[in-house]
């Protein structure tokens, strides 16, 4: 197991969820806002590292999108249940998080082989829901206009689905093999 900067950059965006989710209960936005984006600032930085340097690791490969669901499901979560983000996104982001759970559990109880490899629509719609919590943490903070939200929300809404549904495929197609 190696724990290089790429992994130790994914630790750390695990270990700032519990410091955003403190700030968002007090309703300290501004250092929520600044937590997330750092946070979310790793997500970017540790594959762009794990590439440039040749770092990239099956530890990576695993923590990373772990990493991402949990920053990402726990603010979404944490906002709407502030009444802040909508909560039918919020339960469609973490629907589909614990779809792809669900599948990757069925995949190791069946036997079947498979490696976990993002596709481009699963990074659009990580960058998707990511831009979407932080227009929503910084929008009282910013004075950002609202329209911007609900283009970001039905853009969050449209990848999400259309990501959730290529995985469900992805997944029956490896169980009929």
């Amino acid at each position: 197991m190696s724990m290089n900067i790429p992994n130790l950059l994914t630790v750390a965006r695990v270990l700032l969820v519990p410091g955003m989710v403190i700030c968002l209960v007090n309703n300290n936005f501004q250092a929520a806002f600044i937590i997330f984006v750092v946070a979310g600032a790793t997500d970017g930085l540790d594959g762009m590292v794990a590439k440039l340097f040749n770092q990239a690791t099956e530890l990576g490969a695993f923590i990373d999108p772990v990493a991402d669901k949990l920053l990402i499901d726990t603010a979404s979560l944490t906002l709407a249940i502030q009444g802040v983000f909508p909560v039918w996104l919020a339960v469609l982001i973490v629907s589909r998080d614990l779809i792809i759970l669900l599948g990757m559990g069925v995949l190791m109880h069946t036997g079947k082989d498979f490696v976990i490899r993002p596709h481009l629509d699963s990074k659009i719609t990580t960058v998707a829901q990511l831009a979407t919590i932080a227009f929503f943490l910084g929008e009282e903070i910013f004075h950002l206009p609202s329209l911007w939200g609900e283009y970001l929300i039905m853009a969050t809404a449209l990848c999400t689905v259309f990501s959730g549904i290529r995985y469900i495929i992805v997944g029956l197609r490896i169980i009929e093999e």
